[in-house]
């Protein structure tokens, strides 16, 4: 009886401990999908479950964190169009020409040289305009919107245009100038849905006849048929602590290696790198070799996505536990042999902020995965509750018709005390 009893208790023993571990993998396995965030989990957990048409791609996924600025035009029909300047990819008014892009993106296989005039007739027909203010790297770009394309092409605009045929053709307006034309598996169908759920606000570019003379200027500057009302923004320097600073940068936070100069600017080294804080807000860091700063990369070479996704990181992680009416945004990214160069801007709502002396908000230097360089100009911005005076549209024009193929835009600018919004002729 006793024998029965102690081998009916071992049974139960050992189902429990194959509860427990199962429990505990279960456990694990949650914790590191949560770890991806909600939406590369999401993905993660339909391609663990055997979804094959499904594959993670977490640097892309990533992108789509970032908000970046955008111009969009929307036309239909009789050439009616919907047009705002002060947009952002994380708005819910650009949620449907990002999908509609993503889709578009993810169905294109190639791509081959086109006209500009091609891509400008696309503009009068049925279909969506995206400007990202500056050309981007193609997988940035598409990441952005949640799509992966791979290709060494630097992109700023891109229409999606109805075709006869029924299908749409995507445009790409390149740097220097170059456009790419694709066949996309978007129907002219799927177009006209997304067209028609805008509100067409009678916005037209500088190369339609209607509105005000805009001979003279680049075609592809957008004006909305009545301008945005923005805030004027308080502009401050905005420096963290310097043991903040510190810890981000992965320095000693307790470290006696600190003096300052005649000029206020406080230096200090840990081992070869050094850090300098200005009393204008800004910070330069340079690295000298070890301990060194890195982002996260597979390779010895962080792919473009990866040097956006890392940099991005660390100059968040700088700015953790402030609040401001403005965030950063990718202003440009160059992949060298040997480095990549990246800089970011300030924007609020869409529009972007511009210094007095022009200049970026950061400018980063990798070396491989390591941060050799950076420079970071923190600034902290409120609404004011005034509103920005812009000079009416055609006294505008007139002044950037001085300029001949200027691009005629809204565009904040910091003189040190306060950002207003002004039109910006470059």
């Amino acid at each position: 009886m006793d024998e029965r009893r102690r081998k009916r208790r071992d049974f139960f023993q050992n189902i429990t401990i194959v509860l427990l571990t199962l429990s505990a993998v279960f456990l694990i396995a949650q914790t590191q999908l949560y770890t991806l965030g909600v939406n590369a989990g999401s993905g993660y957990l339909r391609y663990l479950a055997g979804d094959s048409t499904q594959t993670p791609d977490a640097s892309q996924t990533a992108l789509t964190s970032l908000s970046a600025p955008v111009r969009l035009a929307v036309t239909g029909v009789y050439s009616r169009r919907y047009g705002s300047v002060t947009l952002t990819t994380a708005d819910g008014a650009f949620e449907p020409a990002g999908r509609l892009l993503r889709e578009a993106m993810r169905s294109v296989h190639s791509f081959s040289p086109c006209e500009t005039r091609e891509f400008l007739e696309a503009l009068d027909g049925v279909s969506v305009y995206c400007d990202f203010l500056e050309p981007l790297p193609l997988p940035v770009l598409a990441g952005l919107v949640g799509a992966s394309l791979d290709s060494g092409m630097s992109v700023r605009r891109v229409v999606i245009s109805a075709l006869e045929s029924g299908s749409a053709a995507l445009y790409l307006w390149c740097e220097g100038d170059v456009c790419q034309r694709g066949t996309s598996a978007v129907s002219a169908e799927e177009l006209d849905q997304v067209v028609s759920g805008y509100e067409f606000n009678g916005a037209y570019f500088a190369l339609d006849s209607e509105g005000p003379d805009t001979s003279g200027l680049a075609p592809c500057s957008l004006f909305p048929l009545e301008p945005p009302s923005l805030p004027v923004l308080s502009s401050a320097a905005a420096l963290p602590s310097s043991d903040a600073l510190l810890s981000a940068l992965s320095f000693y936070p307790r470290t006696n290696s600190r003096y300052t100069e005649s000029g206020g600017v406080e230096v200090i080294t840990d081992g070869d790198r050094t850090l300098r804080l200005n009393p204008d807000g800004s910070i330069r860091y340079r690295s000298g070799g070890d301990p060194a700063l890195t982002i996260a990369a597979a390779g010895e070479n962080p792919t473009v996505t990866e040097a956006v996704m890392g940099v991005s990181t660390l100059l968040n992680t700088l700015l953790a536990g402030q609040t401001s009416e403005a965030s950063l945004y990718l202003k440009s990214v160059r992949q060298l042999e040997n480095a990549t160069l990246l800089s970011f801007g300030w924007q609020s709502g869409g529009v972007p902020i511009r210094f007095d002396r022009d200049g970026s908000a950061a400018e980063v230097t990798l070396s491989g995965s390591v941060v050799s360089g950076l420079t970071f100009r923190f600034r902290q911005y409120a609404d004011t509750g005034e509103t920005s005076l812009l000079l009416p549209l055609r006294q505008a024009l007139a002044i950037a018709a001085r300029q001949e193929g200027a691009e005629l835009s809204i565009g904040y600018v910091d003189s040190g005390g306060a950002a207003s919004a002004k039109w910006l002729a470059d």
